[in-house]
């Protein structure tokens, strides 16, 4: 299989940005691997292993240590386990899954079985969204809540207004390597400044190659049968999954809704105060 890095030189660039940001964080944590069917899959595991456990999942181009940091205020409440995505510019195998069937469900919960999980909330965020419906769709008796925020799979937004603030200046980076064409991407996407990202999604530009199929959105018929308690965090200033709009939709299509929150002002990446209002809601139900 041809490799997702464009250079060997690259993908160890990426890399020591992942271990750059995992170190920043100052959690204690541990690195495991995970023999799936699908592919090898890296982990990182922190918190207090005799609490309730927890999976986090990041979103498109990213990786868990961005995750990780995004709610680590839940690390002393819970058993930790930040999943690399598959396919992803991040540690695990750069198999790549179709989003039109369960073969995302299939791997997370042979993830979660390996791990011997009962009763596990999840938290995602974006794509990680699309993962975690994914998985309740494939089997959610081992899965005790979810927390979704700006999800991926559950609307998409005006295509014309994706292609112009995200993609276009996402292209034009990717051939001119000027600054300002990443920049134009980054307002558009995030609510405050992070130069992490910017470094990161710098290095995942250049050097990795990105998936660019369009994102479905999950089925009526899908939706109803999920049974597990869902709470859906959109964003207001979402240009890809637009808040209002989601979680109008989420209100018809999801019975085991159990509550919704628009952050007016969030552009598609919440910033670190949105993410401790996210965690606290977590906090609260643990």
């Amino acid at each position: 299989m041809e490799s997702l890095y464009k250079t060997e030189k690259g993908k160890k660039e990426i890399l020591k940005l992942y271990d750059k940001k995992l170190a920043e964080l100052k959690i204690e944590h541990s690195l495991h691997f995970i023999e799936t069917s699908f592919g090898k899959t890296h982990i990182i595991k922190a918190g207090d292993p005799s609490k309730s456990p927890i999976i986090l999942v990041h979103g498109s181009n990213g990786c868990s240590p961005i995750a990780l940091e995004t709610y680590e205020d839940l690390v002393d409440s819970y058993s930790v386990y930040s999943v690399d995505v598959l396919a992803q510019p991040n540690k695990s195998a750069e198999t790549r899954l179709s989003m039109k069937d369960d073969s995302y469900g299939k791997w997370m919960n042979e993830i979660i079985d390996s791990l011997g999980l009962k009763k596990v909330t999840m938290a995602g965020f974006s794509f990680g969204g699309l993962v975690i419906l994914k998985t309740l769709i494939n089997s959610e008796v081992n899965i005790k809540e979810v927390y979704l925020s700006a999800p991926a799979y559950i609307v998409n937004g005006n295509p014309l207004k994706a292609l112009f603030k995200f993609f276009l200046p996402m292209k034009r980076f990717m051939k001119t390597k000027k600054s300002k064409y990443l920049d134009q991407f980054l307002d558009s996407a995030f609510t405050e400044k992070d130069e992490f990202a910017r470094n990161y999604l710098s290095a995942v530009f250049n050097h990795f190659t990105m998936d660019f199929t369009p994102v479905p959105i999950i089925k009526t018929k899908d939706a109803a049968k999920i049974e597990t308690p869902i709470t859906i965090i959109a964003a207001g200033n979402d240009i890809i999954f637009p808040g209002g709009k989601m979680i109008k939709r989420a209100k018809k299509i999801f019975p085991s809704l159990k509550h919704t929150l628009l952050l007016k002002d969030s552009k598609h990446v919440q910033n670190k105060q949105d993410n401790s209002t996210i965690s606290s809601l977590i906090l609260d139900a643990n």
